[in-house]
């Protein structure tokens, strides 16, 4: 298949990644010339880092890199491809423009994509005149590790490409899931949930983040706490889904002032280097202020 991926940050790049790694020929696509390179290298690194691990051989590595493209044409991105993935910013005016020029440089059986985490899909597919090959591809951070995609069904969503869809999933060695398109999805809804209570332990001085995070990494198993995940996502995105889902669904999802300080001050996560945690080169080295006085 030739694949398009539109964005190259974070889940843009590993999205590419896995669908060049499964044998598909995959154009990745930018505004920006750096922001491309910086996907490619990322990329890069993430197979050498599988080849020290045995994971990935050099040949596979060589080949799944020979297969990608950067580009910061639309046009030429999606051109001829069979599966268009939008990785672009959690804002629906650029979801409904991507959408929009999407469509004008592409064949009617060309299936379109969204990775958004909590917009309503209905409403993004809304801006396409063939809504019905709209669908959702919610993968989740770090895509080349993760092995769950979220398939969300937006209304104007057609069985045929559901199908299509579970198929390509299917194809990357991925595990789908099936879910309607509701606010917050399943995954986002309860994921955000978890994050939110977590936030709100730190602001009453229940227990350090990394307390927080290490309960939920050895008593329930999971392989990244809370409060670090939010870094990771990046806690501006974390606000933006919580203010969305408020909206949606009530005041349960209200964000905490401590997240809504940390935006304010610039202090994003990991992507900024401080957010609950203070990180550098990649690697958490601290945790962020007095976290009982936030």
């Amino acid at each position: 298949m030739h694949v398009a991926v539109l964005g190259a940050g974070t889940m843009g790049h590993g999205i590419a990644q896995v669908s060049a790694m499964a044998g598909h020929d995959v154009w990745i696509r930018d505004i920006d010339e750096s922001i491309v390179d910086d996907g490619l290298a990322a990329i890069e690194s993430n197979l050498d880092a599988g080849i020290e691990r045995d994971k990935v051989t050099e040949s596979e590595a060589a080949a799944t890199l020979d297969r990608l493209t950067g580009t910061t044409s639309l046009a030429d991105a999606v051109t001829g491809a069979d599966l268009v993935v939008e990785a672009v910013p959690e804002d629906m005016d650029i979801k409904h423009d991507t959408m929009t020029e999407i469509e004008e440089n592409v064949e009617r059986d060309t299936l379109i994509a969204s990775n958004t985490s909590s917009l309503s899909l209905t409403e993004i597919a809304s801006a396409l005149e063939y809504p019905g090959r709209a669908v959702g591809l919610h993968f989740f951070n770090p895509v080349h590790i993760m092995g769950l995609v979220e398939i969300v069904v937006a209304e104007q969503t057609s069985e045929e490409t559901v199908d299509r869809a579970h198929e390509f999933v299917d194809g990357i060695d991925k595990t789908p899931v099936e879910v309607t398109d509701s606010p917050g999805f399943a995954s986002s809804r309860l994921g955000v949930s978890l994050g939110v209570e977590a936030m709100r332990m730190v602001q009453e001085g229940v227990a350090d983040p990394s307390d927080i995070d290490t309960a939920m990494e050895l008593g329930y198993n999971h392989p990244m706490g809370p409060i670090e995940l939010g870094d990771v996502v990046g806690l501006d995105v974390r606000l933006d889904i919580l203010e969305y889902l408020r909206e949606e669904l009530g005041e349960r999802f209200r964000p905490p002032q401590i997240l809504k300080r940390k935006v304010r001050a610039g202090k994003l996560g990991k992507k900024t280097g401080e957010g609950f945690y203070v990180w550098e080169d990649g690697e958490i080295v601290g945790t962020s202020g007095d976290w009982g006085d936030e």
